[in-house]
């Protein structure tokens, strides 16, 4: 049997759906359970309580392998990147007691446990719960993934479409290397049938400048709009305006520095094959066409 934290979220769906093409066995633990997903009647469903270890570790009896893609993209009301990291550490120790017998874990390039961004600075602890736990491991560590459904990509796309201008923070000059998120989610599976602890950088065989990845998208979709560089200050501030108008997140101050402190890159070899220039092309008539909410997501209930 195989777990996985979030299997109706944006990667754990995939991985859900490629282990069941491999009729294997999915469980997943989750507080968001999507009756309206296509893979709810063939996944069984527990829920991801934090505030009760016993209960997380008898759902994972049994499992050989727990995929955790649980994390917070920012902190919203009481979820902090410091809660998310205590509440994943439960998660390890409720893995140990119900015999968990591998451990693949998402995490982000460049990690870093002095990191001035929580985001980073939570991923790298956790890296080092994991790497001090019992469990047999695979960290994955993916830049950015696009593909059908992505965040980032898609509202480039749509602001793009929409307004003349588009906003870029600093030289743009700083880079990102993101990954198809089935080939994300095939890394996740191969992974999990190995029993070597590793890390392994996530990321696909182009790497964007900034600049370059907005001229991409730009020319794909058609757009007219002009891209200017302005202040990181200047673009939260708009981010934020747009946030209002949305009712969404639209981009945090955090997520600029580390966009701009080039921590969305590896120097290591590929490990996804899909090249983004393709698949944007192949899918221009689509992206950016609606937009996509961070919020409503990952943080609203219907």
């Amino acid at each position: 049997m195989n777990v996985i934290t979030g299997a109706f979220s944006y990667s754990g769906k995939y991985i859900s759906k490629l282990l069941l093409d491999r009729a294997e066995r999915v469980r997943t633990l989750t507080n968001h359970p999507d009756p309206s997903s296509p893979l709810r009647s063939q996944i069984e469903v527990a829920p991801l309580d934090f505030a009760d270890e016993s209960a997380l570790a008898r759902n994972m009896e049994g499992a050989a392998v727990l995929y955790n893609t649980y994390w917070v993209r920012f902190a919203h009301g009481q979820m902090t990147h410091a809660r998310a990291v205590q509440n994943t550490k439960i998660l390890i120790r409720a893995a140990e007691r119900a015999g968990v017998k591998r451990f693949v874990h998402v995490s982000i390039t460049n990690p870093s446990l002095t990191s001035k961004l929580p985001y980073f600075r939570g991923k790298a602890e956790l890296e080092e719960a994991i790497k001090a736990s019992s469990l047999s491991y695979a960290i994955l560590r993916p830049a950015v993934l696009f593909g059908h459904e992505d965040i980032l990509i898609n509202n480039i796309a749509w602001l793009l479409r929409r307004f003349p201008l588009f906003a870029i923070p600093g030289d743009g000059r700083y880079r990102i290397q993101p990954i198809f998120v089935e080939d994300f989610a095939a890394l996740a599976v191969e992974h999990g049938h190995r029993t070597e602890n590793q890390i392994v950088d996530a990321v696909g065989p182009e790497a964007y400048t900034y600049n370059d990845l907005i001229e991409q998208i730009r020319m794909a979709v058609g757009s007219k709009a002009r891209t200017i560089h302005v202040t990181p200050s200047l673009l939260l501030l708009a981010s934020r305006f747009f946030g209002a108008f949305l009712n969404d997140v639209v981009l945090t101050k955090d997520e600029i520095t580390g966009l701009m402190a080039d921590l969305l890159v590896s120097s290591n070899p590929a490990t996804g094959e899909t090249r983004l220039s393709d698949w944007i092309t192949n899918h221009a008539s689509s992206i950016g066409q609606h937009y996509a909410s961070e919020l409503a997501r990952h943080f609203r209930t219907k």
